[in-house]
């Protein structure tokens, strides 16, 4: 209930600033950075069944999110831009491959099943950006253009078709206006958002199920799971297609939102990206994955828009000599150099926070617990 709290009220908690004023930079509400919240949460939920369950570290699930991205935008260059068929497809297809990559890789463990990962991913990665040209786009990728004729679709000649819900254009938007806020609400977003909370709510069987404690014995002692009489390997197998098919499911909405795909989607900085979600959020956590999207998406298209001219305007009740130092200072930490300020972050996580944001929730809790407990001892002392 909180997660559906707070992603059907996103557009509201996320600009907490009026326009135009200084703070403003700071809003998050905008359409394009809100589907990507959801769209990535949706990615890391599915690495963290894997990860997060079985303890498998891959570094190769991008590759499953660029195959369920191609699957997509075929789908709609050639059947239909109603998106719900390029989203079934993408799942399909991502799911197909990472039964073979699995299959492979599953066969060792530790750094050995995660070099193989890599390995699929780069290998993937290549060909999509030299062999496969012809289905893949190479270079310059994938869109739809004036010259695709879907099946289903009936368009003008020289009609670009843009993806829709049954007609319902994901670009559309309504903005209210209250105040000094402006606030806009997306069909875009809110089709991924309730993808996005129906994956959740699939998270949370799978972790609450037998089979899920099934993975949970993996990662803790898998010799001694081969003493009782159970493989493992069918497990982790399931695990690693039901992980395949989140990252196909969410290269399939990053198509239905922006209606191109390049093979930057496969590079291994992708993969690498959802490792940090996961473990920045809390690795074997449910909400922990979808924090460290979000984290780290913010940092990506927030902190790292702020150039020197927004910082002269925020130091600019300074003497001159102090604000020329102050901007001096901070600058190297955003814009170009926001990676420096996140990778600052993500070792103090690391280090002092073992369980990722989720364990700074819980001991922020268990702190106003015991001060709770106090006050009500105290209380009862007086008594």
């Amino acid at each position: 209930m909180i997660v559906v709290a707070l992603t059907l009220l996103a557009p509201f908690l996320l600009n907490p600033f009026p326009e135009g004023s200084a703070m403003a930079q700071f809003n998050a509400g905008y359409p394009d950075l809100m589907q990507r919240f959801v769209i990535f949460g949706i990615f890391a939920i599915g690495f963290n069944i894997l990860f997060g369950l079985t303890g498998y570290l891959s570094f190769g699930h991008a590759a499953f999110l660029g195959v369920g991205s191609y699957a997509a935008i075929w789908m709609m260059k050639l059947v239909t831009t109603n998106i719900i068929p390029g989203i079934i497809a993408s799942i399909i297809f991502a799911a197909l491959f990472a039964v073979v990559v699995g299959f492979i890789s599953l066969r060792r463990s530790g750094i050995y099943f995660s070099i193989l990962t890599l390995a699929f991913a780069q290998m993937s990665y290549a060909l999509a950006y030299s062999v496969l040209t012809p289905i893949t786009g190479g270079e310059t990728g994938l869109q739809i253009k004036s010259t695709d004729r879907p099946f289903l679709d009936n368009l003008e000649p020289g009609q670009i078709g843009r993806a829709n819900l049954f007609g319902i254009d994901m670009r559309a938007s309504q903005i209210l206006e209250v105040g000094g806020w402006q606030f806009t609400f997306n069909v875009g977003y809110y089709v991924c958002a309730v993808v996005m909370i129906l994956a959740f709510y699939m998270a949370i069987r799978i972790f609450r199920s037998p089979f899920g404690m099934m993975l949970r014995a993996v990662k803790s002692n898998q010799q001694r799971m081969n003493y009782t009489g159970l493989s493992p390997k069918p497990y982790t197998l399931a695990a690693f297609v039901i992980s395949g098919m989140y990252a196909g499911l969410a290269g399939g909405l990053m198509v239905a939102m922006d209606t191109q795909v390049g093979p930057e989607r496969m590079f291994w900085t992708a993969s690498g990206e959802v490792v940090l979600m996961t473990i920045l959020g809390g690795a074997g956590t449910l909400i922990g994955p979808v924090l460290g999207a979000g984290f780290i998406k913010y940092f990506e298209n927030i902190v790292s828009k702020i150039n020197s001219d927004i910082l002269h305007g925020w130091f600019a009740f300074l003497p001159d000599g102090l604000e020329d130092f102050m901007v001096a200072i901070v600058y190297p930490f955003v814009g170009k150099g926001w990676h420096l300020t996140l990778g600052l972050m993500f070792m103090a996580v690391v280090i002092f926070l073992p369980g990722g944001l989720v364990e700074g929730g819980q001991r922020i809790a268990r702190l106003f617990r015991r001060r709770k407990a106090a006050d009500g001892a105290t209380k009862s002392a007086a008594e």
